[in-house]
């Protein structure tokens, strides 16, 4: 194979492909990312067998660990959709901050809703929730579109089981239980940045909420809503059962090791987690609407789901080829002279976020830069990972579908979603990554 400065340079052609032909071309993300596996495989003159061989693996390992927890989660957040298990966590967390600040109320929805969906997903399930509590309290749409938009980024691209965090760590190979405790205080205070902006910044940017139904409308339309606590049972029981693996870990002393711990160990994978939060959520439909939801929206959900496992797999083929090559050790010897530490992986995913707009682009592909980095930089893998989410959020613009998704149905202008949701999203990222370099130094 070539040398690392000539692996450095197929690197970045790589990585010029991948901004080049998914945000000028507009080509899928799944055969940009394969495409440039084999290209990158070539450019360092990787044996030929050696290259096929890589994608595989990197491929099917990556799906292997992270293919069916996709589907899952993708199938429960369409029953937390059709169900008003959605509305019904809103509502409660409403009453629960007050009416006063309905704005956190959506902050703190988005924050959970998207650790199941999708954050374009749950911004369009919770639109009409969020036009009804503007309308009601007189606030801007700009007020309560950023609160929730902000809340739905900040877990979608640091807590896992979201997609992308969960797979930034099985490339780089972190403990899933860290990763979930780190990002999710992380996402909290990038959370808040965007509930504070709304609040004070976003107000100065009026817009009338355009309201089909108001929100007693709303309430009539879902009737009886599930219970509140079995609503929020889907998400969090797979979260509380990775958790209680993690801490299981006999390297951390916390728990007495017995026969228990393999119980904990095979409850607490990923892929048993999530297909019981799955599972779970079936408690919220109602006994005629079950047989709808076992073959209708399960296989709405497979099909949501096919895309993103696509991506998915293609990412961990992409990092495969990468690991495979000269450029680990290269970069390793190279970087490990310049002391920006933990801020490494914040500055690779926040360029290729910034460049081709995906966040979980960002996340595959940064995450797999970073991967043969952590050991010779000395980073903790988990709040590498973070690190990377962090960078994956930064400043939402007109290359992001989310951009979109969020201008689009709050009725916002252009020019004004720029002044208060990309800006949103800058301050997001560099609060998570103030965060993650705090962590950096007390853990």
């Amino acid at each position: 194979m070539v040398s690392g400065t000539m692996a450095l340079v197929a690197l970045a052609v790589a990585v010029f492909l991948i901004i080049f032909l998914t945000a000028k071309l507009k080509m899928n993300a799944f055969m940009v990312l394969i495409l440039v596996s084999f290209i990158y495989g070539f450019m360092v003159k990787m044996p030929l067998d050696i290259i096929a061989k890589n994608i595989h693996n990197g491929f099917g390992n990556t799906l292997g660990y992270i293919g069916i927890v996709i589907i899952a989660g993708t199938i429960m957040g369409i029953i937390l959709e059709k169900t008003g298990a959605a509305f019904s966590m809103t509502n409660f967390i409403l009453k629960l901050v007050a009416k006063k600040y309905p704005q956190l109320a959506l902050s703190i929805s988005g924050y959970i809703t998207s650790i199941a969906v999708f954050c374009d997903s749950g911004f369009v399930i919770l639109n009409s929730i969020n036009k009804a509590l503007a309308k009601k309290s007189k606030l801007s749409i700009t007020v309560t579109s950023t609160a929730l938009a902000t809340g739905l980024f900040a877990s979608h691209c640091l807590i896992p089981p979201a997609t992308g965090p969960i797979a930034a760590a099985n490339i780089i190979g972190a403990n899933l239980g860290e990763v979930m405790i780190y990002g999710a205080i992380t996402a909290l205070f990038a959370m808040l940045a965007g509930f504070i902006w709304a609040t004070f910044f976003a107000k100065r940017f009026y817009i009338e909420p355009k309201l089909s139904e108001s929100y007693e409308d709303l309430m009539k339309k879902y009737g009886k809503l599930p219970p509140v606590a079995l609503s929020f049972m889907p998400i969090a029981v797979p979260i509380l059962l990775i958790l209680a693996d993690a801490l299981a870990n006999p390297k951390l002393g916390l728990l007495p090791q017995g026969e228990y711990i393999k119980l904990l160990n095979f409850f607490g994978d990923p892929m048993v987690a999530l297909i019981i939060g799955a599972l779970l959520s079936l408690l919220l439909v109602r006994k005629e609407n079950l047989g709808k939801a076992i073959n209708e929206w399960f296989t709405e959900g497979i099909k949501r789901a096919a895309l993103i496992v696509a991506i998915t797999g293609a990412g961990g083929a992409f990092g495969q080829i990468l690991k495979a090559s000269p450029i680990g050790d290269f970069l390793s010897s190279s970087l490990t002279q310049i002391s920006i530490g933990i801020f490494l992986p914040f500055i690779i995913s926040s360029a290729l976020k910034i460049s081709q707009g995906s966040s979980t682009v960002a996340l595959l592909t940064g995450a797999s830069i970073v991967m043969p980095l952590i050991q010779p930089l000395g980073i903790n893998p988990a709040l590498a990972v973070v690190a990377v989410g962090a960078g994956a959020m930064t400043f939402s613009h007109a290359n992001d579908s989310y951009f979109w998704v969020v201008t689009q149905f709050s009725d916002m202008e252009t020019k004004t979603a720029y002044k208060v949701f990309t800006t949103a999203t800058l301050l997001e990222g560099c609060t998570a990554m103030c965060v993650v370099a705090i962590l950096s130094v007390l853990v």
